[in-house]
């Protein structure tokens, strides 16, 4: 859209690059050219604005293949005015002199125009393809009939329109449809998946199975192992046991021998000390001997002497002699009780006597 500002009832015009303006008064044009910039009066001034740059049309339509069934058709087309003086006088792209807006709607027409002719060429072709060929070269079909119709189309070079580039986004069914011809596709993939998936399981398997077969391999070769290892243990027992019992062997002779030298050395000494204490009871015997003879032949010289004195004594002094030592042997008499028997026996042998 122009830039127009107000100046004591003069309007000044300042176009883009991409605008074509042209410039009329009465029926002299006045400027034509894109960008321009300019003073006019708006009560005599007609000024169309025409854009020359590159447009985007995006359109979207429905089409029937030729077994019947819908198919929604996405494109876009580049296009551009590329004779501003025609399109001025065919379409009408005047502006307002206050405001710079266009007083219809241009682009809507040509987007129209476009539209239709595309979407007519789109059907011819469609119209003639089953569903499952359009699906899958239809993009291709479409895009190359619509490029063709339009360059053929003798309406769009007498409006001044070139036709830049037309591109097809998109055939798609209805949605019924397109889940129906998904599902074959779904069930390959699905089975496919669910190969893959068998395969990663029995590769799994497989491997859970080397797995177990190495345990199993590596149980064997450490029993085997420990068997080797339990023989090596049984081995080296017997001949620490072997060692154990020479060692035992050697140390019980050197004990057997200690043990007889003790034993030989006790037997020589209680024979040495036998002999001595043979020698000294000899010793002993023969003393108590001499001393038991020596005492016997005092003793003996002491009676004869004690006979030849007690010999030369009389019998009365015998007597007292004897009542004097028995006297003296006898026990220590406290308190004699006399009975009158023993009294009356007494008497009776006193005077007898007398």
């Amino acid at each position: 859209m122009a830039d127009i500002t107000r100046r004591l009832g003069w309007r000044h015009l300042r176009g883009a690059p991409t605008a074509h303006i042209r410039h009329h008064r009465g029926t002299r044009l006045l400027h034509d050219g894109p960008g321009l910039s300019f003073w006019f009066r708006a009560l005599t001034a007609a000024i169309s604005e025409v854009p020359v740059d590159d447009r985007e049309l995006a359109m979207t339509f429905h089409a029937r293949t030729s077994d019947f069934q819908d198919v929604a058709v996405q494109a876009t087309l580049t296009y551009r005015i590329s004779d501003p003086a025609v399109a001025a006088a065919r379409l009408d792209f005047s502006i307002d002199p206050d405001s710079g807006a266009w007083r219809a709607a241009p682009l809507e027409q040509l987007g129209t125009l476009l539209t239709e002719t595309a979407q007519q060429h789109a059907l011819d072709v469609l119209s003639r393809t089953p569903l499952s060929a359009a699906l899958v070269d239809g993009v291709t079909a479409v895009r190359e009939r619509i490029a063709q119709g339009l360059a053929g189309e003798p309406r769009l070079p007498a409006t001044g329109i070139e036709v830049v580039a037309v591109r097809v986004v998109a055939l798609r069914p209805e949605p019924e449809v397109e889940r129906a011809l998904r599902t074959p596709a779904r069930e390959q993939i699905q089975q496919e998946a669910d190969r893959a998936t068998y395969e990663r399981r029995a590769v799994a398997v497989e491997r859970e199975r080397a797995i177990a077969e190495n345990e199993l391999a590596s149980q064997i070769e450490l029993a085997r192992r420990e068997e080797q290892l339990v023989d090596q243990r049984g081995t080296n027992a017997r001949r620490e046991a072997e060692e154990h019992a020479a060692a035992d062997a050697v140390r019980a002779e050197a004990e057997a021998a200690r043990t007889v030298r003790l034993a030989d050395a006790e037997a020589a000494r209680t024979v040495r000390m036998a002999e001595a204490e043979a020698t000294r009871s000899v010793r002993l015997a023969k003393a108590e001997a001499e001393g038991a003879r020596e005492v016997g032949e005092a003793r003996a010289q002491a009676q004869a002497a004690w006979l030849r004195v007690h010999g030369d004594v009389d019998v009365a002094t015998l007597n007292a002699l004897t009542g004097t030592r028995l006297a003296e042997n006898l026990p220590r008499i406290d308190s004699v009780t006399i009975s009158p028997d023993v009294l009356t026996g007494l008497l009776t042998r006193l005077g007898t006597r007398e």
